[in-house]
């Protein structure tokens, strides 16, 4: 499980909304370039400018549904004026190149729920298909679901108990989120951390593969430690590098397993925040 967390002050420093659009979509593009489970927005009140956190995750929402349904689920909304600027993400999940034998996962919306177990969902096929509900499994009308298709000519497919391709996006507490049984190494990005080598990109990676993994980044202008109340000063301290399931520290500073500068000798003095997503997944996912 890899979990990525943005603030809600993620597009602070832009002007526009054109230009946060674009940047919330490069965003989505890391997230979906380096495999995330979850994209989760987490809220930075003091921070944010003229767009806030329901823009964020909003847009960034938008960008995480596959085209074909994108209509359905969003009709119009002032957030997505500029939605055509967004980059298309391309997630094998929802272009069906990772199809198997047993057929392609895909989103569909219920837009149906009959009396006599069936409903009608849209999946981005040529028209909604009727499936039966499988036993045990309740859906009510607008929910999201997993279908498995088999085959499109005819359409063969079925309602399936699986999570919906692709990473999901919600607005999270951030201590809340760190907490959670699953969060795995909780990593903690700041140019105030501890600098990464290649030995402890490798340590943590290993980590992460094994417990999973938990990113949170900060703002332009504005790091994690500002948003948490901490001077960064601290950092250099109580950081240091990642440890195992079974030593890491209770009492980690915020909730955070380790602070790590990903990008330590950083030529801008500002490294945006999806810059950072792009640079710091690029080496806490290495494999060997």
């Amino acid at each position: 499980m890899i979990s990525v967390l943005v603030p809600s002050s993620l597009v602070r420093e832009t002007t526009d909304k054109r230009t946060a659009t674009l940047k919330l979509g490069y965003v989505a593009r890391a997230a979906a370039v380096f495999r995330a489970d979850r994209l989760e927005v987490f809220p930075d009140p003091e921070g944010e400018n003229r767009w806030g956190g329901g823009f964020v995750e909003t847009v960034l929402r938008y960008a995480a549904t596959p085209p074909y349904l994108r209509k359905e689920v969003f009709g119009t909304r002032d957030e997505l004026e500029y939605a055509g600027v967004l980059p298309p993400l391309r997630l094998s999940a929802w272009t069906g190149s990772e199809s198997s034998g047993s057929g392609s996962l895909r989103q569909g919306v219920v837009t149906q729920v009959g009396s006599d177990g069936r409903v009608r969902v849209n999946c981005g096929l040529q028209h909604p298909v009727s499936l039966h509900t499988p036993p045990g499994m309740d859906v009510a009308e607008g929910e999201r679901v997993t279908i498995r298709v088999s085959s499109r000519r005819p359409v063969r497919a079925k309602l399936v108990a699986e999570p919906l391709p692709g990473f999901g996006v919600e607005r999270v507490d951030l201590r809340d989120a760190l907490g959670r049984p699953d969060a795995g190494l909780r990593v903690g990005t700041s140019r105030h951390g501890t600098p990464l080598t290649a030995s402890m990109a490798a340590e943590v990676a290993t980590q992460g593969v094994e417990d999973g993994l938990t990113v949170a980044f900060g703002a332009p202008g504005r790091g994690l430690p500002a948003m948490l109340g901490f001077d960064p000063g601290e950092l250099a301290a109580d950081s240091g590098p990642p440890m195992d399931s079974e030593t890491r520290p209770t009492d980690s500073p915020a909730g955070f397993d380790a602070w790590l500068n990903t990008i330590p000798d950083q030529g801008s003095e500002v490294v945006r925040t999806e810059e950072a997503m792009f640079a710091t997944l690029a080496h806490l996912t290495l494999t060997e």
